[in-house]
This record gives structure tokens, C-alpha cells and sequence, in this order.
């Protein structure tokens, strides 16, 4: 083939428009082939999968492969058509950044492809979330775009010094401007890198609030107390902060802790079997790890008992005391179990007259 085409070039050596469009047309069919060898080594590369990612690869990259491999032809077309230097120079640099652009849009598109992947990977990409998803996608964007247009500059010659220095400038003074909302944006990030709490936790913050995680955004994350008020904490915030996570640890159940008193001479075999027999009987308690009593201390005025059992999900934490509460009350006024109160005795002394 090389030497069809040297032998043609001589043929058509005092044609230099003929010898352009040869040049043109060998390039375009050599477009052709790398674009299908290039089609086959990305199939067989992911062949083994499952996914549709080997049939957009080859969509995006089919048209950027065979306009680059075209270019060539019609940047060498110009060196036989012996144009003027200025003439072929403004065509070279037109020719440049149609490419570039080519590949940017291209570049657009595989980022968002692969984003797209890596969110529906949670396991090994846990910070591309459906919430950071948009901002890796834009932030991925606005890079290909400074870079796409810093390559169009450089193409065409252009001295980008003092752009770059204006750019420098304005972000330096932005960046002071938006000192709270940029500290709220980054901790907003490692929080969702992080992950120290999901959507649905139930979280107590250092300063006593407590709620579940409707919401985490990249500016604040959003709590719902069990008052259905919604409290909307800035990032910057929540990442300093002091965070009980009550659905964190291997599993969601929540251990549920009762402290009771009874007076000294009860028995306590009894007590301990009345509480034991009252977290068995709700519903909500579970069977595994099962209910326990212990005796805690010997108090000023009672003997300290507490009752733990697990339930299912912290949101049940107040209903299923106040529910076992009064079942323990009534278990104890029904088998004549006292709970005491304080007793100070006060002993009152005349004075001689």
C-alpha cells in the first residue's frame, strides 16, 4: 500500500490539488481501519463483562479516533497544495482546534460514563454517591474545559501568562469571599467520603440534638426529630462536631437500658424475674442477644437494677420505654415490689434554757 501511494504521488507530481485529495482519501480509509482495530481490542477487553461499557466506549470514541486519524491526512494535504506560510499556519491551527474540541466533548462524555459507573460501584468507590455525583461530574467538566481552552490558546500561539495570573487573582479573592460556604463545601466532602453516618441514622450531636439523617448535602446535612422538625446543620459544623451515631456498629439494633429501685429486704430473685419476664413479653424486643438484668449498686435508699434488651431500630427507643415502664410499674404494685423514695430522718434537739 505504501508504495500504491508513492507511486501514485509521482503520477499526479504536477497535480498538487490531485496529489491534496489522494492524500485526503488514504488518510480517510486509514481512519477507517484503526477505528475498527480499535473497536475490536476495546470489545475484547471487556468482553468479560455484563455492562453496556464496552458498547458507549466504542460509540464515544468511534467519531474522535477517525476525525483525528483524517486530520493528519489534511494537515499533510496542505504541505502539497504550497500555500503561503501564514495561509498554512491559520490552517494547521484551525485544524488543531476542531480536534480539540472533538476530544474535549469526547472527554465530557467518558467522564460522565465512568461517574456513572463508579456510583453504581458503592463498594469500592464510596464517596461517588447519588448526592456527589453532580459535583464530581461538573468538577470533572470544568477541568476539561480550562484545559481545552488553554490547548486552543496554545495552538494558536496565544501567550496565556496573564490570564493565568488574572485567573490566580480572582480566585485568591473568591476564595475569601466564600471562606464559610468553601469550608462548609469541603467538610461536606470528607463527610461523604467518610462516611461517619448514613441517610436514616439516627445521630446525637455534642449540643443535645438528636434525629434522624434525612439528608446530606455538600453546604448541610439535615436532621428530623421525632417532633417532625427539621434542623439543617452546616458541614463545617457537623465536621467538628461530637456525633453519637445510635444505628452505627456492625447492625442497627439499639440497646435499650432501664434503671429501677426497689427496697432494701426485696427479693431479688423475684425483682430480677419480673423484669426479665416483662422485656420477654414485648413484642419489640428481640430474642437474640437475649434480655438481662443486673444488679447494679447498693444505693443510699434502694438496691439499683437495671434491665437491657436490644429492639430493632432507635426511632422505637421512646415508645418501647414508656411501654415497659408502666408494665414494670404494674408487675411491681401486683407482686407488692416497693420502690422507694428518699427518706432523710430529722431529729430535733432543745437547747438548755
Amino acid at each position: 500500500m505504501t508504495e500504491i501511494f508513492r507511486d501514485g504521488l509521482g503520477i499526479l507530481q504536477p497535480y498538487p490539488i490531485l496529489q491534496a485529495l489522494l492524500v485526503i482519501v488514504v488518510f480517510v480509509l486509514l481512519a477507517s481501519l484503526v477505528d475498527r482495530m480499535l473497536s475490536g481490542i476495546v470489545r475484547r477487553i471487556t468482553a468479560r463483562t455484563t455492562t453496556r461499557l464496552d458498547d458507549q466506549l466504542v460509540a464515544i470514541l468511534h467519531r474522535p479516533v477517525f476525525m483525528s486519524v483524517a486530520a493528519m491526512g489534511l494537515v499533510l494535504a496542505t504541505y502539497r497544495l504550497k500555500l503561503t506560510p501564514e495561509l498554512q499556519g491559520t490552517t494547521i491551527d484551525i485544524v488543531q482546534s476542531i480536534l480539540i474540541v472533538i476530544w474535549l466533548l469526547c472527554g465530557l462524555r467518558l467522564a460522565k460514563l465512568f461517574v456513572a459507573a463508579m456510583s453504581r460501584n458503592e463498594r469500592h468507590f464510596k464517596f461517588v454517591q447519588p448526592s456527589t455525583q453532580p459535583l464530581l461530574s461538573n468538577a470533572v467538566a470544568v477541568i476539561l474545559l480550562i484545559a481545552g481552552v488553554y490547548s486552543i490558546l496554545i495552538a494558536w500561539d496565544i501567550n496565556v501568562t496573564g490570564l493565568v495570573a488574572s485567573a490566580g487573582i480572582v480566585g485568591l479573592a473568591l476564595s475569601f469571599a466564600a471562606q464559610d460556604t468553601l469550608s462548609n463545601l469541603f467538610a461536606g466532602m470528607a463527610i461523604l467520603a467518610d462516611r461517619p453516618y448514613s441517610i436514616g441514622d439516627y445521630i446525637i450531636l455534642d449540643s443535645g440534638e438528636r434525629g434522624e439523617v434525612s439528608h446530606i448535602g455538600l453546604r448541610s446535612t439535615r436532621l428530623l426529630t421525632r417532633d417532625d422538625v427539621e434542623i439543617s446543620i452546616p458541614n463545617g459544623v457537623m465536621g467538628s462536631a461530637k456525633i453519637i451515631n445510635e444505628a452505627g456498629g456492625p447492625t442497627d439494633r439499639y440497646r435499650v437500658r432501664i434503671s429501677v429501685g426497689v427496697a432494701y429486704g426485696s427479693d431479688i430473685d423475684q425483682v430480677m424475674a419480673v423484669l426479665l419476664a416483662v422485656a420477654n413479653e414485648h413484642s419489640k424486643v428481640q430474642t437474640i442477644p437475649e434480655p438481662r438484668v443486673r444488679f447494679r449498686e447498693f444505693g443510699d435508699s434502694s438496691v439499683k437494677f437495671e434491665l437491657l434488651c436490644w429492639i430493632e431500630r432507635p426511632a422505637d427507643r421512646g415508645f418501647v420505654l414508656h411501654e415497659m415502664n408502666c408494665d414494670i410499674y404494674k408487675r411491681f404494685n401486683a407482686d407488692k415490689i416497693v420502690i422507694p423514695f428518699p427518706q432523710r430522718d430529722l431529729h430535733i434537739k432543745e437547747m438548755p434554757r
